[in-house]
């Protein structure tokens, strides 16, 4: 893990007010890094991107509401609509044992316990109301699964090995 790469955190949905805010829907609603930077990067919807200074940032109901210094009306923070907003890496707070953050996991090499070969790779991780499960790209070709995120389950997340280890698939599979 590089610790000086960006991240993306968020994308703007809307102008809010006259002023120039912005309504940001967050991609975790539980972060609060963006409440505590100085400044973000931007990936604009082309692709470019471009380092802005936060002017202020408040939490509202799902989401966040952020004044940019450049941006000063409503038309130029309409134009915004889309663009993502991106943090260093190094800025999140330190996790306790045990907790990973997803952004270190994508791409790591999935196992089964006590078994040398790899099954597949971890490509994301979804939240549903019940259970976040892991979503794993099986390397056989065989479809994607989705391995809840619970000890009977996963019997570890390695992120700093890049590894992910399953206790079983009884039951996921069709």
């Amino acid at each position: 893990m590089a610790p000086d790469r960006w991240v993306e955190l968020a994308e703007i949905t809307r102008s809010h007010g006259i002023r120039g805010e912005v309504r940001v829907r967050l991609f975790n609603p539980d972060s609060d890094v963006l409440l505590q930077l100085k400044q973000v990067r931007l990936r604009m919807t082309d692709g470019t991107e471009r380092d802005e200074p936060i002017e202020s940032v408040r939490p509202v109901d799902g989401g966040l509401l952020i004044k940019f210094r450049s941006v000063g009306d409503r038309d130029r923070a309409d134009a915004l609509r889309g663009v993502r907003l991106l943090a260093p890496r190094a800025s999140f707070p330190p996790l306790d044992d045990g907790e990973f953050y997803v952004c270190d996991v994508i791409g790591a090499t999935v196992y089964l316990l006590d078994q040398e070969e790899p099954i597949g790779t971890l490509t994301d991780l979804r939240n549903y109301p019940t259970v976040d499960v892991l979503v794993v790209k099986r390397l056989d070709g065989a479809p994607v699964l989705e391995v809840p995120l619970a000890d009977a389950f996963v019997e570890r997340v390695d992120a700093a090995s890049m590894r992910v280890v399953l206790r079983s698939l009884e039951g996921l599979e069709a």
